[in-house]
């Protein structure tokens, strides 16, 4: 039996779209998805030489006593600096970039999905974009951004506005996508679009 020729998608907005919920989705679907973020957050628990980076940079105090990293301070001084976030960003991502690209290929391999999907929020900001076959992009307005935000992890509106104002804005990256998915109304309507451009991503 012929393998099935995946297509390597990325799916990735802002911080508070729903992009994850739409990875959600298409796994549901049938895909394969791989998230950025517990790929990095792997490489930062278990990789010895990348804490060692993040040590010499940033200083022990953002480890806690049981050698975890401790991300919400990491966070806070790295959203204050731009030439931390850089700092940070040269030390974990091209190990995250190797380790997702071995888990597409992982993937690619076993011949089962039509459809490998990327949950990535910054695909744009750190040029990634020529990886992929297709990208969607999950866009919502601000107003339900910052609630859901707040809702999810209890930010107050002045935090999420900085945080939301680091990303490149939602606008470009939905001129810049193959699809679009709008998410201001429900679930049910979230995943209705989310299956009608998975269906086009699998079938073409």
């Amino acid at each position: 039996m012929r393998k099935k020729i995946a297509k390597v998608v990325a799916i990735t907005g802002g911080i508070g779209c729903g992009q994850s919920t739409v990875a959600g989705f298409f796994k549901k679907f049938g895909a394969r998805v791989i998230n950025a973020d517990l790929v990095a957050k792997r490489i930062t628990d278990r990789d010895a030489s990348v804490k060692r980076d993040i040590q010499r940079v940033f200083g022990k105090k953002v480890f806690f006593r049981n050698g975890r990293l401790n991300r919400k301070l990491l966070g806070q001084m790295v959203f204050e600096d731009e030439a931390k976030v850089r700092h940070l960003n040269k030390i974990v991502h091209p190990r995250m970039v190797s380790q997702i690209i071995e888990e597409i290929e992982s993937a690619r391999d076993s011949g089962r999905y039509s459809v490998i999907v990327i949950d990535a929020a910054l695909i744009y900001e750190i040029k990634l974009e020529h990886m992929f076959d297709a990208i969607i992009v999950v866009s919502s307005r601000i107003g339900n951004r910052i609630r859901w935000i707040k809702e999810r992890d209890g930010l107050l509106e002045k935090e999420i506005r900085d945080r939301i104002s680091k990303q490149i804005p939602i606008e470009d990256k939905a001129k810049w996508a193959d699809y679009v998915i709008q998410n201001n109304t429900n679930l049910e309507r979230l995943e209705a679009k989310s299956r009608e451009v998975y269906r086009k991503l699998s079938s073409g």
